[in-house]
């Protein structure tokens, strides 16, 4: 009998209360069914929002993770969990973004992850901001996160 990779998965197929903030979101992670195969994941995240912790406005931005799996990968609705639970949180953009790479990269430690945050103008500045752990693998198919340039981004 095959061992079941996903037996520890708590909001997997459940009714899941929205975490209030970033530290109380639990992000979940399988076993990779590949490992040693070098593969590119990508999530994107086009209505991602925070708010800004001086003024408490909104910020929006759209998330561009890409990750190589090394034993784990995260669990989607864990991770749709957490960047949703960052709607009430206030930070600056790098901030979030920084955050949000670098709680993937504890919970999964990853061959390689990069994420991009191309953030929505505020007083007419867009903010992009963009964090990896190195370069990546060779013989990984990396494709541009396609997002242009700020031209009234959408």
């Amino acid at each position: 009998m095959t061992e079941n990779i996903y037996a520890g998965l708590t909001q997997l197929g459940q009714a899941t209360a929205q975490p209030a903030t970033p530290d109380e979101a639990v992000l979940e992670r399988v076993a990779n069914p590949h490992p040693g195969s070098p593969y590119l994941v990508r999530f994107t995240c086009p209505e991602f929002t925070s708010l800004c912790p001086i003024t408490g406005q909104p910020d929006f931005a759209h998330l561009v993770i890409d990750y190589v799996p090394g034993d784990w990968l995260v669990e989607s609705k864990s991770l749709k969990l957490f960047l949703t639970s960052f709607r009430n949180h206030g930070a600056f953009h790098e901030g979030c973004t920084v955050a949000i790479g670098k709680r993937l990269v504890t919970v999964l430690a990853p061959a390689w992850l990069r994420i991009g945050g191309y953030w929505y103008p505020r007083g007419g500045i867009p903010i992009d901001v963009f964090f990896q752990t190195g370069a990546p693998p060779d013989g990984i198919w990396l494709l541009d996160q396609g997002v242009p340039p700020y031209r009234g981004r959408g």
